[in-house]
């Protein structure tokens, strides 16, 4: 693996029209890769997601510069525990963008996501990653994440949907 040159991940300004643009354009580009469903994001999401993401409580987006260029970002929000009684980070969104994966971009973004849950009291950090997507499971377990088993007996936790 390559080390990222001169990588800087720092909490995105909602109200900083470069941090806006920098969200717009990753997620853009996350959608339209096939582990993000390989199309563009309507129009709507795009006219309103920024500000969305700001009145949403909890909410905070990680972004990562490569010199002034934006190469990652890292959507989160903040949750609860019921059995632990404490609050937990999910990480909602993950992306690098192509030219810069294999890098250790994801883990430094995933070190500070756990730095700011540690400084909130959070009990656990979570997130989703599709079974065929190799190399996000990787940089997740090299970070210390594991699939959620409560008994094994019982299987695997499954994410299910419902779209309305």
């Amino acid at each position: 693996m390559q080390e990222p040159q001169a990588i800087h991940v720092r909490l995105a300004d909602y109200s900083d029209a470069a941090d806006a643009a920098a969200i717009l354009q990753l997620m853009q580009a996350y959608a339209r890769d096939p582990m993000g469903g390989g199309e563009a994001l309507p129009q709507f999401t795009l006219d309103n997601l920024v500000a969305s993401l700001d009145g949403m409580p909890g909410a905070f987006t990680l972004l990562a510069f490569e010199q002034q260029e934006a190469v990652g970002l890292m959507n989160c929000f903040t949750g609860f525990s019921t059995f632990k009684c404490k609050p937990l980070i999910n990480i909602h969104d993950v992306i690098v963008v192509t030219t810069r994966r294999g890098r250790g971009i994801a883990g430094r973004m995933l070190q500070q996501v756990e730095a700011i849950a540690r400084q909130r009291g959070c009990c656990k950090l979570t997130l989703e990653v599709l079974q065929g997507n190799l190399p996000a499971q990787c940089a997740y377990r090299k970070a210390g994440f594991a699939e959620y088993v409560l008994d094994p007996e019982a299987g695997h936790a499954l994410f299910w949907e419902k779209l309305l």
